[in-house]
């Protein structure tokens, strides 16, 4: 690259009588000080990486290649679909230095609902999707409503809703205790594979040649976005890293991809959960990424009474937030319903902290303004392969639950410690 060019060049002009193999070196020793540096630059990003592939690896080698497999990476990308979509949502949400302990509970309600209206309402699919995701809006707006009109801490507004939808969980449960749900299009969103249109018994027998296609198109858009984020860094005089370590970077991920979609295409292909988490993830790593909206609720993450000086209407954000919030919520619930085909009174256990955990595992900071969409899906995916890799071993649930505990006490040791070292 040019930038090898640069530091080769300068190796021989410094020192006439070294070669071209002692150039090599001192660019090699260069190259190697420019990763060390982006890895420090970017601890909290990569780090997440490093925790996935390391989790990954080490339940690999302990279930003697079981974790691994095509059915249980399915199996696993579609247990991590609906803490994944509640996890973008909490991630805005810690964001603006806030926090909701009652979605949870809201989507097991939530999916409740849905089981109800398809069973004994007996109302479409689709109208009873839109009915769902509509309460999860008044949902989100209700709990926003005291903490952004009366300044009512978080915590409490959302610890009431955890009370409120438990009781009203096991109130609309009650009659019938376990709702099951006889809807096969509703099901298949939580257990259907899109359709293998490219299918052949000549071309690659047994393996869903639909999901290469699409993985391909996945690993071409990427790389064409990452170029073009490029250019824009550059043309704004932002720091970048070289050529070399960059084309390194695409390589990297695009082998990630590729590994991904064949071990997806070898079992059934991608899950409509999984193709729900992903557009989820898409649709709001562009609206905090490439919004005014996105823009607002970082600047009011970051400081509230600085973002309205500025002209932003905290109010209104926090309102979109939690709306956002319940929204996502309501589709976490019918994903998870979807994947039980029935609702029980138990639904939503938990959930919130799972969603919590999966936040700070991704990186956003206990004190906000700090956070990513793509790093919510990572943290997600590291918190449950974590409890995958557990229970294929056989791990007792008390030392799972405190296994978790620690992970999450480490995740949040380890963002207070990175904006120690910025400050």
């Amino acid at each position: 690259s040019e930038w090898d060019d640069y530091w080769r060049a300068r190796c021989k002009i410094g020192n006439a009588r070294s070669d071209h193999a002692s150039c090599d070196t001192v660019l090699r020793r260069k190259q190697m000080s420019e990763l060390m540096t982006v890895l420090k630059k970017n601890v909290r990003e990569y780090g997440m990486y490093i925790a996935l592939a390391a989790i990954m690896a080490v339940f690999t080698i302990l279930s003697k290649g079981i974790f691994i497999s095509s059915r249980n990476i399915a199996n696993l990308l579609n247990q991590t679909g609906y803490i994944a979509v509640l996890a973008v949502g909490m991630t805005l949400v810690i964001v603006i230095r806030h926090i909701d302990l009652s979605v949870g509970f809201l989507s097991g309600f939530l999916g409740a609902i849905a089981a109800i209206a398809l069973t004994q309402w007996n109302w479409p699919l689709w109208l009873t999707i839109l009915f769902v995701l509509a309460l999860g809006v008044v949902a989100g707006l209700l709990t926003a409503l005291p903490v952004a009109s009366l300044g009512i801490p978080a915590f409490v507004a959302s610890l009431a809703g955890w009370l409120i939808y438990r009781g009203a969980l096991m109130l609309v449960t009650a009659a019938t205790g376990t709702i099951i749900i006889p809807n096969e299009a509703f099901n298949a969103i939580g257990n259907g594979y899109i359709p293998d249109i490219l299918a052949s018994e000549t071309f690659l027998p047994g393996v869903h040649k639909t999901t290469l296609l699409l993985g391909a198109i996945a690993i071409v858009f990427t790389i064409f976005g990452q170029i073009a984020d490029r250019k824009r860094k550059i043309q704004y005089k932002f720091e970048v890293s070289s050529s070399g370590l960059f084309a390194a970077q695409l390589i990297f991920i695009s082998v990630i991809i590729g590994f991904i979609t064949w071990i997806l295409a070898g079992y059934n292909g991608l899950s409509w959960t999984i193709v729900i988490m992903l557009a989820v993830v898409l649709v709001y790593d562009f609206i905090t990424r490439r919004t005014v909206l996105g823009r607002h609720i970082y600047a009011v993450g970051g400081n509230p009474e600085a973002a309205e000086l500025s002209g932003i209407r905290v109010k209104n954000i926090t309102f979109v937030v939690f709306a956002s919030m319940g929204f996502l919520a309501a589709l976490s619930g019918i994903l998870f319903t979807a994947r039980l085909k029935s609702a029980t009174p138990q639904a939503g256990t938990l959930f919130e902290m799972d969603a919590i955990a999966s936040a700070y595992i991704g990186g956003v900071s206990a004190a906000g303004g700090v956070g990513s969409i793509s790093g919510s899906l990572i943290g997600a995916l590291v918190y449950m392969s974590l409890m995958n890799g557990m229970n294929l071993l056989g791990t007792d649930i008390s030392l799972q639950y405190i296994i978790r505990g620690l992970v999450l006490l480490l995740a949040v040791i380890f963002d207070v410690m990175t904006r120690k070292q910025k400050a």
